[in-house]
């Protein structure tokens, strides 16, 4: 027996949880739902992340940051665990107003500097240390290109056909092929470009590679879903040989380590709070 079709309420209600891995943590207010300050540790910068798509791109850039000597950018990274709400916590949404990480508080500056949407912290970074930035304007440009194209279009790779694809709690065809359709068209977008440039920007490795590569490439790697075969993604040569250049690097892997609780142990470095704890 089919299921009768489902037809919009004149006002919707959030009567029921919508669903899925994440069904306890979503709702439709914003704000607080528990009093708890954040932990500060010693360092100039503390994170307030997880080692998602978007909490890895943060640590990445530190990582980098640090290999090339800017000291300024020691960290503290804390664990934000959103599965338990933590992001809901008060002293959380005082970084970010949209309980959403990663978070950034800056110390080396009084009063300390929130910086909250993981593109924005990239840009605030490549500024602060003049890395990962082309300085020239059409480099620059381009670089802001591809780092807001990414911003843009990751929703529909991981809203949109991650969710579907692997966290709603049934399999429905429609949005399924949807989204698909659209995460193929935009690795088709990269595959084009990576066809005429080595990086995003051109010849330099930037802030845009950082953001794009921590969906895109680690999608293309197969790291994200397990949904490369479903996506075809050895079909895009150029973005497989640009992935696998960036995932190389030593920054990189140890980006990834930091705040990650899934996994095999070695991978795992729930909190950093200095280069040792990566050691």
């Amino acid at each position: 027996m089919s299921k009768a079709p489902y037809v919009p309420p004149r006002v919707w209600q959030h009567d029921a949880p919508s669903g899925g891995e994440f069904a306890n943590i979503n709702r439709p207010l914003a704000g607080p739902t528990h009093d708890k300050a954040l932990p500060v540790g010693k360092q100039p910068l503390q994170l307030y992340s997880l080692a998602t798509p978007n909490g890895v791109k943060v640590t990445i850039l530190l990582e980098e940051l640090l290999a090339l000597g800017h000291t300024g950018a020691e960290y503290d990274a804390w664990l934000i665990r959103i599965s338990e709400g933590e992001q809901f916590s008060s002293g959380f949404v005082e970084v970010n107003p949209n309980s959403k990480i990663p978070a950034l508080l800056d110390y080396s500056v009084q009063p300390p500097l929130r910086v909250f949407e993981s593109g924005s912290i990239l840009l605030y970074l490549a500024e602060k240390f003049a890395e990962f930035l082309p300085t020239d304007p059409a480099g620059r440009t381009e670089t802001m290109n591809w780092l807001f194209w990414q911003m843009g279009s990751a929703p529909y790779l991981g809203g949109g056909f991650g969710h579907f694809y692997a966290y709603a709690p049934e399999k429905f065809e429609y949005p399924i092929n949807r989204f698909t359709m659209e995460t193929k068209r935009q690795l088709d977008v990269l595959d084009r470009r990576l066809a005429e440039s080595k990086y995003l920007a051109g010849d330099s490795y930037t802030i845009a590679d950082i953001a794009v590569w921590s969906w895109y490439g680690q999608l293309a790697l197969g790291r994200l879903y397990s949904a490369g075969e479903f996506l075809g993604v050895q079909d895009y040569t150029h973005v497989q040989r640009w992935a696998q250049a960036i995932a190389e690097r030593p920054a990189v892997l140890r980006g990834l380590r930091v705040n990650r609780t899934w996994g095999d142990e070695a991978s795992q470095v729930a909190e950093r709070h200095s280069a040792q704890d990566l050691d």
